[in-house]
């Protein structure tokens, strides 16, 4: 299937490791120019060079606003203007409702929501302009149900939520698709560490998980590459649970 997307170039964040990694693979594979954005320039680069296609390494750190103002100038000068972005931020630290301080919030937001809403607004004029574009945000299977211990990442993935749906309104009949993966228990260093270690994750999934496995990385990047496709223009604001099965919700 010719998804559409040779010679587009996307923006990925958080793409050094793991899910995002996987969708810059993907993205890369089907032709795009692929610029990748972390805070570790050293990562980024190795990265970039595991990676096959056109791919640029372009460090930033998302709780650092002024930085990402200036990031889709920088990868248009080098690779053209953005016209696929993807949101990908890692969890903020763990906690109860009252456990976090107010200063661990307000990182929280800024890097959750504040990011996504800079970052927008620095790839909108052109993707309207070009009557083209793709925005998939990398969310949690949180929005859909919380998660114990986790309120900042419940409530701040929510925050973004509403934002990308209300995004997705404004700008649909302008050609451009916003979308929200729900993300579920992935082969990733992150989740390792959650739970001691990838084979203590994979054993959790094997309980957890219908699918009773991990989600692998190249899976994710295969869906996000498919929401960036001309194939899936009609397709906008939407939550796609990524999950294995095991989100109940309806």
């Amino acid at each position: 299937m010719d998804l559409g997307i040779e010679g587009r170039t996307a923006l990925v964040m958080g793409a050094s490791r793991g899910i995002g990694r996987g969708i810059a693979g993907a993205l890369a594979r089907e032709g795009a120019r692929v610029a990748i954005s972390s805070r570790s320039e050293e990562a980024l680069r190795a990265a970039a060079d595991q990676i096959e296609g056109e791919v640029l390494p372009f460090p930033a750190d998302t709780g650092d606003l002024e930085r990402l103002r200036t990031l889709p100038g920088e990868v248009e000068k080098a690779l053209g203007p953005v016209e696929i972005l993807v949101t990908n931020t890692g969890g903020p630290p763990a906690g109860g409702t009252l456990d976090n301080s107010l200063e661990e919030w307000d990182d929280a937001f800024r890097s959750l929501v504040l990011a996504t809403r800079v970052l927008v607004e620095g790839v909108m004029p052109g993707m309207r302009e070009r009557r083209w574009g793709r925005i998939v945000n990398v969310s949690s299977s949180s929005i859909r149900e919380p998660i114990a211990g986790l309120a900042l990442s419940n409530a701040n993935r929510l925050a973004a939520l509403g934002l990308l749906e209300t995004l997705a309104d404004e700008v649909a009949g302008d050609g451009i698709t916003v979308n929200t993966i729900a993300t579920g228990m992935f082969a990733t260093d992150r989740l390792a560490d959650a739970e001691g270690s990838l084979e203590g994750a994979k054993s959790a999934a094997e309980q957890m998980v219908p699918a009773r496995r991990l989600g692998e990385p190249d899976e994710y990047g295969d869906l996000v590459a498919f929401l960036c496709s001309e194939r899936a223009a009609y397709l906008t604001g939407t939550v796609i649970p990524l999950d294995g099965g095991r989100l109940r919700s309806v």
